[in-house]
């Protein structure tokens, strides 16, 4: 993938590298909450063993294989395909103007669109949210509480557990298809993504000091600021950090 082929997760990248201490391992203003630190370590070494041998030289594959054209044309779709969790969380959140938006956004790009491989609501001027059920939870005063490290999802916390569950019961179209196929559109869709941020996330490791501390930093900021809504809405492809 070449440098700035991805603009959105660049940007990103330059946004939670200013919020942990441009990768120093300084921390944020607030001290993250991090109590079970040394279980959270010993995940995210197995993260990063499990990513250096393995999802890191597939991602490469694959995108020596598929045009930069096609993996963004996928990862919109994607993005396209979680239009019922943004939905409901709109409305959870009493964000009437999001929820019309992102309806306007998934008509326009399903349709002319062709199912979200296209992007024509942006030319139209539509702007894109990017609302989970831990939003809809920090929305409401739920805290995040402590700094969770999941096996091969990462970054995470109680509050964002409880979101996945609930986002992932939002999704519509597992209902009607078989068991093995959210599993597969799931997996493709984390492993595109991958390969689209392999240079970033590279260049984030290369800097940090404690890629741990960098990671937990920009995490624990960019939730609060999707919380709060002072992240850029054009920053809706999700957290570096936070494969979804």
């Amino acid at each position: 993938m070449t440098m700035g082929r991805h603009s959105k997760v660049c940007h990103l990248v330059a946004t939670m590298a200013l919020a942990s201490g441009l990768g120093a391992g300084v921390a944020t203003a607030e001290e993250p909450n991090d109590p079970w630190e040394r279980m959270n370590r010993g995940v995210f070494r197995f993260n990063e063993g499990a990513d250096k041998y393995v999802v890191g030289p597939i991602a490469k594959g694959w995108d020596f294989i598929l045009p930069d054209e096609v993996e963004l044309a996928l990862d919109r779709l994607f993005d396209n395909a979680r239009f019922p969790i943004r939905f409901v969380n709109d409305l959870l959140q009493e964000k009437l103007v999001y929820a019309v938006e992102d309806t306007a956004r998934f008509v326009i790009n399903t349709s002319i669109g062709l199912g979200g491989l296209f992007d024509p609501a942006t030319e139209l001027g539509l702007r894109g949210h990017n609302e989970d059920f831990g939003q809809t939870l920090g929305h409401w005063g739920v805290p995040p509480g402590p700094y969770l490290v999941l096996p091969i999802l990462g970054p995470s916390s109680p509050r964002n557990v409880v979101g996945r569950i609930a986002d992932s019961a939002t999704a519509v179209y597992p209902y009607f298809v078989p068991f093995w196929v959210p599993t597969i559109v799931t997996s493709t869709s984390l492993l595109n993504y991958r390969s689209l941020i392999d240079e970033e996330l590279t260049a984030d490791r290369e800097s940090a000091l404690d890629f741990y501390v960098f990671q937990r930093n920009a995490f624990t900021q960019y939730r609060q600021n999707q919380v709060l809504d002072l992240e850029d809405d054009e920053s809706d492809d999700g957290d570096l950090y936070e494969l979804q």
